[in-house]
């Protein structure tokens, strides 16, 4: 993993095409890491999460190349890897997964998903509104706490519509996008035994996952007409 985070520090100070070409060869070498690691975390989750088995590196792994057409940002190159396992969907469809950000200095391990519609963000909020003490069960154990500190993210500035501004767990229905995530260092996934250390994260991750998904997969499987993309 030490090339991997190599490669991109240095692909943070010289984000143009003339560099990247000229560092070709430590880009593939990156790379083929990467991909290693992918198909052993990929391994790893399918012996508690079956429905992994199934995906292939490709699946859950991203180009590097950004698309700039209509940014103002026009540096080329993604300066983070992103591995998304979304069992048994891969990384095209939008429910909960497991997904390992490596950025220098901006790593983390996150699971539940980003970008839903907004039927689907209701939805959600209705379920965890619906089965509190089984999502605080999950949520709130020492386990999970254990591995995430960082619950929820991109949160109303209110209450949200529909649901008693008084209900002591309102804070769990404010976030527009349902992940859990754990900032790391560097050292920590330069570690030789990675996959065996993420493992414990996997595991309660799978827990919110389910909770989450459970709710999705009404709209892929009855309500939505469309697939639901994924924007890592």
């Amino acid at each position: 993993m030490k090339e991997i985070i190599t490669f991109l520090r240095e692909l943070q100070a010289n984000n143009n095409r003339e560099w990247f070409a000229a560092h070709k060869d430590e880009y593939n070498k990156a790379t083929a890491t990467f991909h290693s690691f992918a198909q052993r975390m990929i391994d790893m989750i399918a012996t508690f999460d079956s429905a992994a088995a199934h995906l292939s590196v490709k699946d859950c792994t991203y180009r590097i190349y950004r698309d700039v057409r209509f940014s103002a940002d026009k540096r080329p190159y993604k300066i983070h890897m992103g591995l998304f396992i979304n069992p048994p969907y891969g990384k095209r469809i939008n429910t909960c997964g497991y997904y390992i950000h490596i950025e220098p200095g901006h790593s983390m391990i996150c699971a539940g998903t980003i970008g839903l519609e907004s039927k689907v963000i209701k939805a959600i909020r209705q379920a965890i509104f619906d089965n509190i003490d089984e999502y605080r069960a999950i949520v709130e154990s020492p386990e999970f706490k254990g591995c995430f500190s960082c619950l929820g993210d991109n949160f109303l500035k209110t209450a949200s519509k529909g649901f008693p501004k008084d209900w002591e767990h309102i804070d769990y229905i404010r976030p527009r996008d349902f992940i859990a995530y754990q900032p790391v260092d560097d050292d920590f996934l330069c570690s030789d035994d990675i996959v065996e250390k993420l493992k414990k994260y996997c595991i309660q991750a799978k827990r919110f996952n389910d909770f989450i998904n459970f709710t999705i997969e009404d709209f892929i499987e009855g309500t939505s007409s469309e697939p639901l993309p994924h924007i890592y």
